[in-house]
C-alpha cells in the first residue's frame, strides 16, 4: 500500500507535516498542491494561501504567524513562522472533567515493593548522598567499591548509587536557593525505591549536616546513616566507613520481596527531549494515551519543564480542577518570563539547534507536542520544583526544560519510573526511578535500538494507532515497574543525570 507522504492533524489547520523527505515538485494529491521547495522530513507545507501576519495552525492551534505572504506548497518552517504574542483565554477550570478511576478490583497491579509507610517503589537501591561537593570523591569510591560482583551476595538489591551534584557551598544559607537543595535531597533519601541511605558531609560546609537533617525532619538510624569527613579522619577513613555502613545497610535491603501492587502506586515523571516534528504527532499523544490508562487505574503522572508549555498554557490551565490551580499554573510563567528577560533562551524564541532541524519552528510548537504527554484528563494540582507529590492524577511540578534537573525534581517529589520521548534521539537514563524512552520515528529508533524502549514511529507510519501504543506504553510502565530493566538501566545509565536545579547564584 502507498502512504501519504504527508501527514494532516486537523481539518483546520493551514499547514500539513512532511512524513517522509519530499523533494521539490511532488504532488500532494491529498491537499491538492505541489511543493514549491525541497521538505524534510516532519517538517511543515502549507496547503492554503496564508497571508503575511496571518496565524499558522498546527492541531488547530496557532504556533506562530506567516512572516510573508505564503503560497500553497510553501515548505514552513522558523525562516517564514515567526512568533508574536497573542491573547490566550485561560479558562480556569472550564474544561475540567473529573476523571472516572476504575474501582479498587478492576484495577491493573505490577509487581512492586511495599515500605513500611505503605509506599511503593519499583526499584530497590541503596543511595549515597552528599551534603556538598567537597565530599563527591568519598560518595563515588564508596558506591564503585559496591560492582557487580560484590553485589553478587545480594540479589535483591539493584544498585548502590553515588548522588553527587555541585553545589552545597558558596551559597546563601537560607533561602530559596538552599531550601530547593534540601528539598531534592530529602525527596530522594525518603524515596520508596532508596532502601537505605548514607548521607556524606565535609563538616565545614553552609549546607550543614545537621541543620539540614532538622529542616527536612530527616533522622539517623538502621536506614538513614551520616559521616562527616573532618571528623572521620579524612578521605580514606570516611571511605572506609561508609562502606562499612553500606555492608550493614545491604543486608537489610536484601529482605525485601516483590508482592502484588496496584497500579495506583506507579507515579510517571513525564518527559521529552531531542524532540523533532514528529514527537507532538507520535511519542507525545501516544504517552498522553497511556497516562490517561494510568489515571483510571488510579495511578499518577507528572507533567513539567514549564518554559517547553509556554504558549499553551491556556489549554492546560482550562483542565485544572480548580481556578487556583489553574493561577498557579500562570503564576510560574510570570515567575519563568522574568527570569529569563533578556536571555538568549527559547521561551524568548529559537528553540536548540537539534529541535528546529527535526522540524520544529519555534518553543510555541515545540510546547504544543510537549503538552500532549499529559494526556486528555484533569490537572489536579501544580507543585513547585522537588515538592513532594501527594495528589493522584494528572498534576504539573514547575521545573526547567533541561531534562536531567527536570526528571531530577520529579524523582525527588516522589515519581517512580520516568518515561522520556525523543526524536533525535536522546541517551537519558535515571536512578533510582528508572527511564523508558519512546522514539517518535522509526529511522531514529532502528538506528538507536540499543537506547531506545519502545518504537512509536509505527504511529506515523500508518502501522499503529496512537490508543494501541497507548496500550503498549501502560504495560510497559506495569513490566519495567515490576523490574524488567529498561535499556537505559542495562546500560548502566543515570549516576551522572542526578542534577538538583542550581538556581542560586554562587558566591
Amino acid at each position: 500500500m502507498i502512504k501519504a507522504p504527508t501527514i494532516r492533524l486537523d481539518p483546520a489547520d493551514n499547514v500539513v507535516v512532511a512524513r517522509i523527505e519530499i523533494p521539490k515538485g511532488t504532488a500532494i494529491e491529498a491537499e491538492g498542491v505541489k511543493t514549491l521547495q525541497d521538505v524534510p522530513m516532519g517538517h511543515k507545507i502549507a496547503t492554503r494561501p496564508i497571508k503575511k501576519g496571518d496565524p499558522v495552525l498546527k492541531y488547530d492551534t496557532i504556533i506562530g504567524f506567516a512572516g510573508e505572504d505564503i503560497d500553497p506548497g510553501t515548505w514552513m518552517h522558523s525562516h517564514n513562522v515567526l512568533m508574536d504574542s497573542f491573547a490566550k483565554d485561560y479558562r480556569h477550570g472550564k474544561d475540567y472533567r473529573p476523571t472516572e478511576v476504575l474501582p479498587a478490583g478492576e484495577r491493573a497491579s505490577f509487581m512492586g515493593i511495599r515500605r513500611a509507610d505503605g509506599r511503593v517503589g519499583t526499584r530497590n537501591c541503596i543511595g549515597i548522598f552528599i551534603t556538598v561537593n567537597c565530599s563527591a570523591t568519598v560518595a563515588r569510591r564508596i558506591a564503585n567499591y559496591f560492582d557487580a560482583e560484590r553485589l553478587a551476595d545480594y540479589p535483591n538489591v539493584d544498585a548502590v548509587v553515588p548522588f553527587v551534584h555541585e553545589q552545597g557551598c558558596g551559597m546563601e544559607m537560607t533561602g530559596e536557593p538552599m531550601d530547593l537543595l534540601r528539598r531534592t535531597l530529602s525527596g530522594y533519601i525518603r524515596h520508596p525505591n532508596i532502601a537505605g541511605a548514607l548521607v556524606c558531609s565535609l563538616g565545614c560546609e553552609r549546607n550543614n549536616l545537621q541543620r539540614f537533617f532538622e529542616s527536612e525532619g530527616l533522622e539517623t538510624g538502621k536506614t538513614i546513616r551520616t559521616i562527616t569527613m573532618q571528623e572521620t579522619g579524612g578521605t580514606a577513613a570516611a571511605i572506609e566507613a561508609g562502606k562499612k555502613a553500606i555492608r550493614e545497610m545491604l543486608d537489610e535491603a536484601n529482605t525485601v520481596t516483590r508482592e502484588p501492587c496496584s497500579a495506583e502506586h506507579i507515579m510517571v515523571g513525564l518527559q521529552c527531549g531531542g524532540s523533532d516534528g514528529f514527537s507532538g504527532l507520535s511519542a507525545n499523544p501516544a504517552l498522553g494515551k497511556a497516562v490517561d490508562i494510568l489515571v483510571r487505574n488510579g495511578g499518577t503522572a507528572i507533567l513539567s519543564e514549564t518554559p517547553e508549555l509556554y504558549g499553551v498554557e491556556h489549554t492546560l490551565t482550562a483542565r485544572a480542577r480548580t481556578p487556583e490551580i489553574g493561577q498557579k499554573f500562570v503564576d510560574r510563567f510570570t515567575w519563568w518570563l522574568e527570569y529569563n528577560k533578556g536571555k538568549d533562551t527559547q521561551i524568548n524564541g529559537k528553540v536548540s539547534p537539534g529541535n528546529n532541524a527535526g522540524g520544529i519552528a519555534n518553543i510555541i510548537e515545540k510546547a504544543l507536542g510537549g503538552a500532549k504527554k499529559g494526556g486528555s484528563t484533569g490537572v489536579n494540582e501544580v507543585y513547585l520544583y522537588a515538592e513532594p507529590v501527594k495528589e493522584h492524577g494528572l498534576v504539573i511540578m514547575d521545573t526547567p526544560g533541561y531534562d536531567p534537573v527536570s526528571a531530577t525534581g520529579q524523582t525527588a517529589g516522589g515519581a517512580n519510573l520516568i518515561c522520556f520521548t525523543t526524536g533525535r534521539g536522546s541517551c537519558f537514563g535515571s536512578y533510582p526511578a528508572p527511564t523508558i524512552k519512546l522514539a517518535s520515528n522509526t529511522p531514529m529508533f532502528q538506528r538507536m535500538q540499543g537506547d531506545m524502549d519502545i518504537n512509536c514511529g509505527t504511529v506515523i507510519d500508518g502501522d499503529a494507532t496512537l490508543d494501541e501504543m497507548g496500550e503498549e506504553i501502560f504495560q510497559r510502565f506495569l513490566d519495567i515497574a515490576s523490574g524488567v530493566k529498561s535499556k537505559s538501566e542495562e546500560l548502566g545509565v543515570g549516576e551522572d543525570e542526578f542534577i538538583p536545579w542550581p538556581i542560586g547564584v554562587l558566591a
